[in-house]
């Protein structure tokens, strides 16, 4: 019989490992994503929208909004900076 502990730590391995599905931008209908999408989207590493919300050298129209803590990017603002409207 295998150990709850070990079945566990095997899933969130192989959770973590595996690469994040983001829907096309188009298909966005949201008002804000997270970081890791909003980074998908501009062809970033999420790091850098950190830093630049902890900066403030955002793109124009990108402003974040924070939340609890947390960083919500404007799917309008991502649209406008990669000129899709």
């Amino acid at each position: 019989m295998k150990n709850n502990a070990t079945i566990h730590s095997a899933a969130t391995r192989r959770a973590t490992t595996e690469p994040q599905q983001f829907p096309p931008l188009e298909l966005v209908t949201r008002p804000t994503v997270d970081t890791a999408a909003a980074a998908y989207y501009l062809n970033r590493r999420p790091q850098t929208l950190r830093a630049w919300a902890c900066l403030e050298t955002f793109p124009d129209g990108l402003k974040p909004l924070r939340v609890n803590s947390r960083i919500a990017w404007p799917v309008a603002g991502i649209r406008k900076v990669l000129g899709v409207q």
